[in-house]
């Protein structure tokens, strides 16, 4: 019989964390804010990143297997509610890849130097860039993990190339011309008077999310009680120093307002390093974020994708989601199916509209959908903590018993501020309520999905 293949470890973790959660384009949309944007990171760090990695190290030392957050609703809430954080899920993904292979395509055209910039706006280009990038990682994952962890472990590495470059850009801007960004001890406070403010600190927050990723391969991991804490702790360390460093560095070389949402990165390092023999830096700096955005579709693709399976198992979905493929042992039908549906999302996502517009239309609706399982995961720690006491495998918390029940509890918090202000039109938006029918709409449409999916195959499950 076909089994699943138990060959991650702490460094692939690590790196699939990075991969997964780091986006530069976030280091982009911090910087457009301006001097507060280190506070914001800060405060997205205390109130959702820790109690996030708390709450994943909890969850998954009482429950290491297959699945991480649709098991964890369910041992909370029961089936019905476990199978609509899974879908949840998995339904972001599904949205997810379009916007993140957008954003790469913007950015691969600069490994070219300014030949080709016009491709930026060109629908077709964008459309096959994705398609192909999607499919080619399909086809390596399901060759196996031994395999696809590879291309996320080089998206791990990917990420860091071009946060150094940033970093060394940065400090040269810094110490030879003086920061292109002024800092006070006035400007550097966020105005929370504005709503604008939260709903880019809910975007930081969303730019923090992924943590939950590794658990969903839980049996595919080496010792996952051991591992993933580790992994997580260490994987933490390095992400908030790529967010937090990166985006000084960034404002230090360029002002707020001249940051571009799609190709920023690449632009700062070539314009800090035109007329000089560094400006490649900046093809550099584009083929970096193309690799480590690649490794991020493939760690979402190969953990998203498990979800379906663990449904398949319990009956919740058909059986062919099931099944294992008879010579790799990987899912391949989840797979298959999760990349097709994502191609037709990239394909309706470049149809009448600017590429620029369709971009913030998925990122966020896909941060509503994706912060549903949040909720279910947050609210899971209260209710097992009071049902089934402490987890062997919790990290003592400062604060004694009121720091176990705290920090999950920011964290939901934070995860229903997040949901209120995403739906917060763009100021650039020509249609706000346009924008927001498609955001709210898109979520609605996949929940209802889900909840009917689950009715309809629930009796099979009870008759299993």
């Amino acid at each position: 019989m076909t089994e699943l293949k138990r060959v991650l470890g702490v460094r692939d973790i690590v790196l699939m964390n990075i991969a997964a959660i780091v986006g530069l384009r976030w280091l982009l949309t911090a910087s457009r804010t301006g001097p507060p944007a280190t506070v914001l990171w800060i405060m997205a760090l205390l109130f959702f990143f820790i109690p996030q990695a708390l709450a994943v190290i909890e969850l998954t030392t009482r429950y290491p297997k297959q699945g991480g957050v649709y098991i964890w609703a369910q041992k909370a809430f029961g089936p019905k509610h476990g199978f609509i954080a899974g879908w949840c899920y998995w339904a972001t993904n599904v949205i997810y890849f379009p916007s993140l292979l957008i954003f790469l395509g913007s950015n691969a055209i600069f490994i070219f130097g300014s030949r080709f910039l016009g491709l930026e706006a060109n629908p077709i280009y964008i459309a096959l860039f994705s398609l192909g990038v999607l499919w080619t990682i399909l086809f390596l994952n399901v060759l196996g993990l031994n395999i696809g962890k590879w291309i996320q472990n080089a998206g791990g590495f990917g990420q860091w190339t071009p946060v150094i470059i940033i970093m060394g850009a940065g400090l040269y801007a810094l110490f030879t011309e003086g920061s292109a960004t002024t800092f006070t001890v006035i400007n550097i406070w966020p105005d929370f008077a504005r709503p604008s403010t939260i709903a880019f600190w809910a975007t930081m927050c969303f730019g923090f999310a992924g943590l939950e990723l590794a658990p969903i391969l839980s049996e595919e991991i080496k010792d996952p009680r051991r591992t993933l804490p580790r992994a997580i702790v260490i994987s933490g360390i390095m992400i908030t120093i790529i967010y937090i460093f990166g985006t000084l560095s960034l404002q230090w070389t360029m002002s707020s307002e001249n940051v571009s949402i799609l190709e920023g990165v690449p632009q700062a390092v070539s314009r800090l390093f035109a007329g000089t023999g560094w400006v490649w830096l900046g093809a550099l700096a584009a083929f970096a974020i193309t690799a480590g955005g690649t490794g991020g579709v493939s760690a979402w693709l190969s953990g998203s994708a498990r979800i379906p399976y663990a449904s398949g198992l319990d009956h919740y979905l058909p059986p062919a989601f099931s099944r294992l493929h008879p010579r790799y042992g990987t899912p391949h039908v989840s797979l298959v199916w999760m990349a097709a549906l994502s191609s037709i999302f990239i394909l309706m996502s470049v149809v009448g509209s600017t590429i620029k517009e369709a971009y913030i239309v998925l990122v966020d609706a896909t941060l509503i959908l994706y912060f549903i399982p949040y909720l279910y995961m947050f609210t899971s720690v209260l209710i097992l903590r009071n049902r089934e006491g402490l987890s062997n495998g919790i990290i003592p918390m400062p604060g004694g018993k009121l720091g176990l029940y705290l920090f999950p509890i920011l964290g939901l918090l934070s995860t229903l501020v997040s949901i209120a202000f995403s739906l917060i039109p763009p100021e650039d938006v020509a249609s706000p309520a346009l924008f927001l029918a498609k955001v709210v709409g898109g979520t609605g449409f996949f929940v209802v999905i889900g909840w009917g999916l689950y009715r309809h195959y629930s009796q099979n499950a009870q008759n299993a």
